[in-house]
């Protein structure tokens, strides 16, 4: 009796691991259920609907595997490896650029006022060079709903203004920005002219430097994204509406006359080098308080991970301290990921 409720306790353990073996990827379920009929009709009564199943799912694999293959573009390289590890335990995958730029100057000059005076009254006296780095991560809410065509994400991104150079004044953080948001994101891969609509993203986003009283610096957007591709290049134009909390608008009430309602990038991939354009404001404004970011990534010897960089920003909006302040900078560092 022992021995039969082990067998049986076995046949059931292998049947589910079998199952879960064979079970459809999420997106594969309607390509399977139709395979399956049509192997159906065209096969003899020997044949059973497990074999027909088993068969459909090795067409399928196959097909799948075929098509990762084939050459890609850019951002569909950069959104297989995504889709690759963002279900992993533990994994939490880059969102925005991330870089550090031990040597940023801007010519200038940084404005101090903002920051009124230190604890022994004299005023703070920032320095043109400093350090500059960003951190931003993305983690999916729900992935692959109606039917794999829509997800939902959460991102953080942190970007910092390190007066490292400034001993005098104890190496201050001029500035850190935290911009936490949320979107759902759909994949119509439309066509048109060459062009594949890869992405389109509807969220909600908050900044804010962190600060109290006049240093404080905040605003909330609801914003889309339009993702356009053609081969190595990428294009996405990011339009939003801006709305503030009702206890803080006085922090920065013409914001929107200098980081604008929108934002425009331009990325492409030259063999293993990166060059991007952002630009915000510039169209509104007639690139009188616009905002204009170029980069480039270059590999380093054969790391595969850290890369050089190199990005200069030139206008307004660098940073929300001192939105409203010019800013000519150009900073040099590395690279750990970048837009592609």
């Amino acid at each position: 009796m022992t021995t039969c409720k082990n067998i049986s306790f076995c046949i059931v353990c292998c049947t589910m691991l079998l199952a879960a073996l064979l079970a459809p990827r999420p997106g594969q379920a309607d390509a399977l259920s139709e395979c399956m009929q049509k192997t159906l009709f065209a096969s003899n009564d020997a044949v059973t609907v497990g074999e027909i199943r088993a068969q459909c799912l090795q067409q399928l694999n196959a097909a799948e595997s075929l098509a990762q293959d084939q050459p890609a573009s850019a951002v569909e390289k950069r959104v297989r490896q995504e889709r690759k590890n963002i279900l992993k335990p533990f994994t939490l995958t880059a969102h925005r650029a991330n870089y550090i730029l031990p040597f940023a100057f801007n010519s200038a000059g940084y404005n101090s006022s903002h920051h009124g005076v230190k604890a022994d009254g004299d005023p703070y006296d920032f320095r043109d060079a400093e350090v500059q780095f960003q951190l931003s991560l993305k983690t999916p809410l729900m992935v692959d709903l109606l039917d794999g065509n829509m997800d939902v994400y959460a991102a953080y991104t942190n970007h910092s203004f390190w007066q490292t150079y400034n001993a005098d004044d104890s190496r201050p953080f001029r500035e850190t920005t935290h911009e936490p948001e949320i979107w759902v994101q759909f994949h119509p891969n439309w066509e048109l002219f060459g062009f594949k609509n890869t992405g389109n993203l509807f969220g909600f986003n908050h900044q804010s430097n962190g600060q109290g009283n006049l240093r404080s610096r905040t605003w909330n957007r609801l914003f889309a994204t339009f993702l356009v591709e053609r081969g190595n290049l990428a294009i996405s134009l990011r339009p939003w509406v801006a709305f503030y909390d009702k206890d803080a608008d006085g922090d920065n009430p013409n914001i929107s006359n200098y980081m604008g309602h929108y934002e425009m990038m331009l990325s492409y991939r030259a063999g293993e080098h990166t060059f991007t354009l952002r630009e915000q404001n510039n169209l509104e404004s007639g690139f009188s308080r616009g905002g204009l970011e170029l980069s480039w990534s270059f590999p380093l010897g054969s790391w595969p991970f850290l890369r050089g960089y190199v990005q200069y920003y030139t206008g307004y909006g660098e940073s929300l301290i001192d939105y409203d302040e010019y800013v000519n900078r150009i900073g040099i560092g590395f690279s750990l990921s970048d837009w592609l």
